[in-house]
């Protein structure tokens, strides 16, 4: 019987390039999606799945993410102090959704490195890792979906979802056994050519490993840029005979890592709000318009 998967590690130590100058003094995973922080929605998957311990792999200049999840913020002392009790307490409930660490990544060096990081709170059971690039909305948490997967099959899982060919040396790629939802891994394909890929079912900022991860990326020489990738540890993982599955989650994934998907996101999670959807769709009408007509 597999063991619970009780821990979640979300790593927040990239540099965040891509949404430069926004991210040159706030860590990315401090952007707002609406009105609430991306990685807010990245605990909050984690938490809906049953996990109770989180542990952030961070970068020095990142701290704004521990104070996000801390209780007893200024803002809420000055909310109580002004009577303001319901808001307090709704910041206050943050830091009550799960038991949160963090740990630093001294230097980016990949994927399986930053994993490694948080070693003292992993090492010997299976956890979630969780990328707060990747918003993920759906009413079942994906996580969640991804838990399932792990009880049914006892090794790690991870999520993807079909790319479009231009976007296939962008991203990990998985062989799968078979076409259905869950299906067992014979290799996993560090950004390949296109000409080369096995598939076009890219790997997304989700998974769920097992207890053996560690020892499998403490095997996994570095590769280009002295990175270790956690790709490489899943692929000793299938060589060693271990299952290693790929579940095409239920869901709609947005990468906010990128400007247009940053706010593709911000828009829908607004428009699955009852309180702004009315009201943005009565802005955007007239701005698509204005578009439109300037295409034409």
């Amino acid at each position: 019987m597999a063991k619970r998967v009780t821990t979640a590690v979300i790593l927040a130590a990239g540099l965040g390039t891509r949404m430069l100058p926004a991210t040159k003094a706030v860590p990315k995973e401090m952007l707002p999606v609406v009105d609430r922080p991306l990685i807010d929605y990245c605990v909050d998957e984690a938490v809906s799945a049953g996990i109770s311990e989180i542990v952030f792999v961070i970068a020095e200049g990142k701290e704004a993410i521990l104070e996000h999840f801390r209780a007893g913020a200024r803002v809420e002392t000055a909310l109580r102090e002004t009577g303001n009790q319901a808001l307090a307490d709704s910041l206050a409930a943050i830091a009550k959704k799960a038991r949160f660490h963090a740990v630093y990544q001294p230097r980016q060096l990949g994927i399986g490195h930053a994993v490694a990081c948080a070693r003292e709170f992993i090492e010997g059971r299976p956890f979630a890792l969780l990328f707060p690039d990747d918003v993920i909305l759906r009413t079942r948490s994906c996580t969640a979906q991804l838990v399932e997967a792990y009880e049914a099959t006892g090794g790690s899982v991870i999520a993807v979802e079909e790319v479009a060919e231009a976007d296939v040396p962008q991203y990990g790629i998985v062989d799968p056994e078979h076409e259905g939802r869950l299906a067992r891994l014979r290799r996993v394909v560090e950004k390949p050519k296109l000409e080369e890929a096995p598939s076009r079912l890219g790997i997304v900022g989700r998974y769920v490993l097992s207890e053996t991860i560690l020892e499998h990326i403490d095997a996994t020489p570095p590769g280009r840029n002295g990175e270790v990738q956690i790709t490489d540890a899943l692929a000793r993982q299938i060589a060693a005979g271990e299952t290693v599955s790929a579940l095409r989650f239920e869901g709609t994934r947005y990468d906010t890592g990128r400007p247009l998907g940053y706010i593709v996101a911000n828009v829908a999670a607004a428009l699955a709000r009852g309180d702004l959807a009315g009201p943005l769709r009565d802005r955007l009408l007239p701005l698509l318009g204005g578009v439109r007509a300037c295409e034409s």
